[in-house]
């Protein structure tokens, strides 16, 4: 499929594509038309990795890591040991940042709850050690 069907496959725009593609995130075949600027051509394989993409994305991996991640996939290196390894690391990542957000979050509430109780003792801090 062309680059507009695969747009629409996917739910992602041309230009997100395109920036995927250049990533090495997305690899579409070359087709033989188009001059100097041979057609992509989409596999249904490419919609599920671009699914994926989308998916890693949200779970916080960085583009880099999901680059490394899918070409070790490609490879056929991702064994399931490997994959628990992984996803253990991302877990503890998205814990440590849970209990960032969860000290911001506390912080905020508490500068909120002052500020309508007409700011009477101290000022809420966050602590050095939660930013």
């Amino acid at each position: 499929m062309l680059i507009s069907e695969f747009a629409k496959a996917t739910g992602l725009p041309v230009d997100t594509i395109r920036f995927y593609i250049a990533k090495g995130l997305l690899k579409p075949d070359r087709g033989l038309k188009g001059g100097s600027n041979p057609f992509q051509l989409f596999t249904p394989e490419e919609v599920t990795v671009a699914r994926m993409i989308r998916l890693q994305q949200t779970l916080g991996y960085t583009l880099g890591e999901i680059r490394a991640l899918n070409d070790e996939y490609r490879a056929g290196a991702h064994s399931p040991e490997r994959t628990l390894e992984v996803l253990q690391l991302q877990i503890e990542r998205l814990q440590h940042r849970k209990a960032a957000l969860d000290a911001a979050l506390t912080f905020l509430h508490g500068k909120v709850e002052w500020i309508r109780s007409g700011r009477t003792g101290p000022a809420p801090q966050m602590e050095d050690d939660q930013r």
